[in-house]
């Protein structure tokens, strides 16, 4: 190829990409967690003005550190206006009241669905990179955790029965993201054969007599909680004896973004361990 046709297809390369940046909200807001940390991985620098302030506790968020470097919102509508974004990310069940009123006002608001299963974490990737306008980063970022989490999927050997349990008795059922990872990282999920098929609240007597290999609960608050109480429960506590995993904080898994992979990572680990299988 000559080198003057070379010359002009880069030209013609760079002209595309600025032409897509031209179309790109300049000024992004995001009021979700979800769409906090799906943003921060592939915003370009300064697009990404502020995030909710969830985005910050440890607890409840995976990138926490990486929050600090955008101011928050507390998601109100007057608030949010005065950003005034471009474009405003919310999650299916953000503050109702605060995307109606921003729409009232023509401000554009892009309303993405949570992930519930692994599969639908690369879509959701690719959702954020297109709204964005960074395509190119979402296409890496989601090439990166296919190959990442097909590393990590357990496909052989012995399934140990695991119990996610967590305050006020409450379990994760077949379809949602927590069964998945669990899944991946070669479990069976005890609230499958109970019947759950979303979730809800397990009596303590279901959950002792379907006898767990494993017991994964978040860790829990400082002070004192009601709902906590269950986790106490000298049953739970014997029951635990099998073996637990506390160390899988549902930080990682509460969002559908790449950082599930820890989740299945220290379920991996967690199950070799259990089954006593070499690294």
């Amino acid at each position: 190829m000559r080198p003057s046709r070379i010359i002009t297809l880069l030209a013609a390369l760079v002209l595309t990409g600025a032409a897509a940046w031209a179309d790109a909200p300049r000024r992004v807001v995001s009021l979700n967690l979800c769409t906090d940390q799906l943003a921060m991985l592939l915003a370009a620098p300064d697009q990404l003005k502020s995030i909710s302030y969830i985005a910050r506790d440890r607890r409840a968020s995976a990138m926490p550190e990486e929050a600090l470097n955008y101011p928050i919102n507390h998601g109100g509508a007057e608030e949010i206006y005065l950003l005034k974004p471009d474009l405003v990310l919310a999650g299916a069940y953000t503050a109702r009241a605060t995307v109606n009123m921003l729409r009232r006002l023509d401000i554009p608001v892009h309303i993405m669905r949570p992930a519930l299963t692994l599969e639908e974490i690369p879509e959701r990737i690719t959702e954020m990179g297109t709204v964005l306008g960074r395509e190119e980063a979402a296409a890496a970022l989601r090439q990166e955790f296919e190959t990442d989490l097909a590393a990590l999927r357990v496909t052989e050997g012995p399934r140990p029965r695991a119990a996610i349990y967590n305050a006020n008795g409450w379990t994760p059922g077949e379809n949602s993201l927590p069964s998945q990872i669990l899944k991946a990282a070669g479990f069976t999920n005890v609230a499958t054969d109970a019947g759950f098929a979303y979730g809800g609240a397990m009596p303590l007597e279901l959950l002792v007599m379907a006898q767990p290999d494993i017991i994964v609960s978040a860790p829990a608050y400082d002070g004192h909680s009601r709902a906590e109480d269950i986790l106490g429960h000298p049953a739970l506590r014997a029951l635990r004896g099998t073996a637990a995993g506390e160390n899988v904080a549902d930080n990682t898994w509460i969002c559908g973004t790449p950082h599930v992979l820890d989740a299945v990572r220290r379920l991996s680990d967690a199950r070799r361990a259990l089954v006593g299988e070499a690294d």
